[in-house]
């Protein structure tokens, strides 16, 4: 079956259409600076393919969400586990539902990483759900970057690899990948090579030009028309368009996104001293009740996992005899030892920058050395532990309410970010500075000192925490939930955790 899919008009007013059929076979790509109409045209295909073909749209702004209202999408949050989004990724091929991932609110890493479990799960699914499926991808350049960045290169790997699989592997399993970059150049070779189908939009770069026209198979002459191209005008070229160049404007839309382009407004009318009034002074509450992002509802647990646990699960032992045989392990005892093997990891200089997996097999081996009693710690268990393990708080902190009350907020945030914010809490708590960014950095196992930094912006923005700056350019965290507040410190010292435990040695 044969099924066009309007995008506008093309030269001479007449209409500009996409065969459905063969874009599912031949994929599409589509470039243009910030401002072209990208998403407008992504947005576009998707409203006149949706009664035809299941969507996924990977969503770094969540400015697609708005087709649920209309077409009936399902949005997937991506603030999960990885392993929750590859299964759900594999019952949306099972059961054909068209979805968005938004992945709004998560740094580049953690889109990356959610993007890539996510297509791994549509990729892996099984064959009698190969169902063809369209997948949108906006902002390709994050998810298949042609050089690396400050993200890490695992990340990047996993992303990279989900990528090309979409685009190289993809069609025999039913999917099709649909792409959208600012610019050529930032997006990976392998992945932009698979595309047959291509729309150009508005770009000023001569080398992003002349690599648009190479597509095109236009003369380089000619490839100063993309510098012209209003916004909304693309040029397009493919099997599933036309075989020639082809002028297209892209038609209305019946949803809008949620971030629309700034408009012009007039300034407010005040008065100089009361607007620098309004600027510097400083209203008490602020300092306490910072402005809250409330945080999504906890994800359903699925039927299976929950199968799963009612299989685990054991009877409530029986009391032990009196005159049993072996005697029962003291909680206490194996708790303080415990704690002593996660020290000794935690003392280690290059700990910080071993992967958990690498540093669990140590715990394992140090609890048989000191002949900890009982069960090991299972892997969730452990990670918990060394978080708490790294923030290093005395024993008259750790009884303290207010700690007990950083763990219970610690508990929201997801494994990797826990160690990192009970060390600022505990510096908080203590009264002590303020930790460096190379300590926080340290302590989530990068020597990216911005992506430190991100992290306090980010638990700023969950209402967490709040971060001043005093006149000296000295840092000050304020806990509102604690009652706390750090004394100032210096962002750029060196790393204060690595500094203490030497001199301590």
């Amino acid at each position: 079956m044969k099924v066009g899919i309007d995008l506008g008009t093309g030269a001479g007013g007449a209409p500009a259409s996409v065969d459905l059929e063969e874009l599912l076979a031949t994929r599409l790509l589509v470039q243009g600076n910030s401002g072209s109409g990208k998403s407008h045209l992504l947005r576009r295909l998707l409203e006149q393919s949706a009664p035809w073909v299941q969507q996924c749209v990977i969503d770094p702004e969540g400015d697609f969400v708005t087709l649920a209202d209309r077409f009936g999408h399902v949005v997937v949050d991506a603030a999960r586990t990885e392993t929750e989004l590859t299964r759900i990724a594999g019952r949306i091929r099972q059961h054909r539902v068209s979805v968005v991932l938004n992945l709004e609110g998560l740094d580049v890493e953690q889109q990356m990483r959610a993007a890539a479990a996510f297509l791994g799960g549509m990729f892996d699914a099984e064959r009698d759900h190969w169902y063809p499926v369209l997948v949108v991808v906006d902002e390709a350049q994050l998810f298949a970057p042609a050089a690396a960045g400050e993200v890490s290169d695992e990340a990047r790997k996993l992303s990279l690899g989900a990528m090309t699989n979409l685009m190289c592997r993809g069609r025999k399993r039913g999917l099709a990948g649909v792409i959208a970059t600012q610019r050529l150049a930032k997006l990976a070779k392998n992945v932009a090579a698979e595309a047959s189908n291509f729309l150009m939009g508005r770009t000023f770069l001569d080398i992003d030009m002349a690599r648009a026209a190479d597509l095109l198979g236009m003369d380089r002459r000619q490839a100063e028309q993309f510098r012209d191209l209003d916004r909304g005008r693309f040029v397009a070229l493919g099997p599933a368009i036309a075989r020639r160049p082809l002028p297209v404007a892209i038609g209305a839309v019946e949803t809008s996104a949620r971030s629309v382009s700034p408009k012009l407004m007039p300034l407010p009318e005040t008065a100089p001293e009361d607007a620098a009034e309004l600027i510097f002074k400083m209203d008490p509450i602020e300092l306490r009740q910072p402005v809250r992002r409330p945080p999504p509802p906890p994800p359903p647990t699925p039927t299976a996992e929950i199968l799963a646990q009612l299989v685990r699960s054991k009877p409530e032992p029986a009391a032990a005899d009196a005159g049993s045989l072996f005697p029962e392990i003291d909680e206490a005892e194996r708790d303080a030892a415990l704690d002593a093997v996660l020290r000794e990891i935690v003392a280690d200089a290059d700990a910080a920058f071993r992967t958990v997996a690498v540093l669990y097999q140590d715990f394992l081996v140090r609890c048989r050395i000191h002949r900890v009693p009982g069960q090991p710690l299972d892997l969730a268990a452990f990670k918990r532990r060394l978080a708490i393990a790294r923030a290093g708080v005395d024993e008259a902190m750790a009884g303290d309410d207010a700690w007990q009350e950083a763990l219970r907020i610690s508990e929201s945030l997801t494994d990797d970010i826990q160690g990192v914010f009970l060390i600022v809490a505990q510096a908080a708590l203590a009264g002590a500075p303020c930790p460096s960014d190379a300590t926080l950095a340290r302590a989530y196992g990068t020597h990216s000192l911005s992506r430190a930094r991100r992290l306090l912006t980010y638990f700023e923005e969950r209402g967490l925490l709040v971060v001043r700056t005093d006149f000296h350019g000295q840092r000050i965290v304020v806990f509102p939930d604690l009652g706390a507040e750090s004394a100032p410190g210096d962002p750029n010292a060196p790393n204060d955790l690595a500094e203490s435990r030497d001199a301590a040695e």
